[in-house]
């Protein structure tokens, strides 16, 4: 594996600690969210690089994966927070 890939990921992976200091100081539910967001973004991140320094295609499509469930969870955060329009949140269906 070249160490340019294990360089970037590692620092991907402090990257994600100082996230870790963010969930524990975010004094609201978005600043929370936008951490979990980061963990999903750096998480495909490093698998990508993993991936390329590896030469393991297998990694490419758990990158996909997670790249997906990132934005289900963002997705869904958005519907059960946001009431735009004046709307209640009871006049949502689920």
């Amino acid at each position: 594996m070249n160490w340019l890939h294990t360089f970037f990921a590692l620092i991907l992976l402090l990257t994600i600690g100082a996230g870790v200091i963010r969930i524990l100081k975010g004094p609201t539910a978005a600043d929370r969210m936008m951490t979990a967001q980061l963990f999903g973004t750096c998480g495909v991140a490093i698998l990508l690089l993993l991936s390329t320094g590896m030469n393991n295609l297998v990694l490419l499509d758990i990158a996909l994966v997670f790249a997906l469930l990132a934005t289900l969870a963002t997705l869904t955060f958005i519907r059960r927070t946001w009431q735009g329009s004046g709307k209640r949140k009871h006049d949502y269906p689920l």
